[in-house]
């Protein structure tokens, strides 16, 4: 069985990092090589910017989330830009990213990225919907 190309919007990766809930158990099967999880550095940025800013972390503890991240992800640049989501286009560069790769899924606790449910071929799903259905 192939395992699922998986992007993980950024509430994924903080969530994990802090909580050991849904997203907690998604990320480790990435890190188990389970499922194949691509990011991009626009997802990086919005990883330090989040820490930083909500959780108050030091700069070497940002930095060491980041390549504790960059160990399980493979890195993506993508070329196609998009103009999907009207209420928060920030949330564009995770359908960008997924769209890059070639994703089935985007994992996301994002209520405006959930509400497109879809996007192309890219089935966009909550942490519970993922484990739940993509295995």
């Amino acid at each position: 069985m192939n395992k699922p190309i998986v992007v993980l919007d950024t509430n994924i990766f903080i969530s994990a990092v802090f909580w050991e809930g849904k997203p907690y158990k998604i990320v480790k099967k990435a890190i188990n090589q389970e499922i194949i999880v691509f990011i991009s550095q626009d997802i990086i940025e919005e990883i330090k910017k989040v820490l930083a800013r909500d959780f108050m972390l030091e700069k070497q503890e940002i930095d060491n989330i980041v390549d504790a991240v960059a160990y399980f992800t493979r890195f993506i640049e993508p070329k196609e830009k998009v103009k999907v989501v009207k209420e928060d286009p920030d949330d564009d560069r995770i359908i960008e990213c997924a769209l890059a790769c070639g994703a089935e899924f985007i994992a996301t606790q994002n209520k405006h990225l959930l509400k497109l449910n879809k996007f192309r071929n890219i089935k966009i799903v909550s942490p519970e919907e993922f484990l739940e259905n993509c295995f």
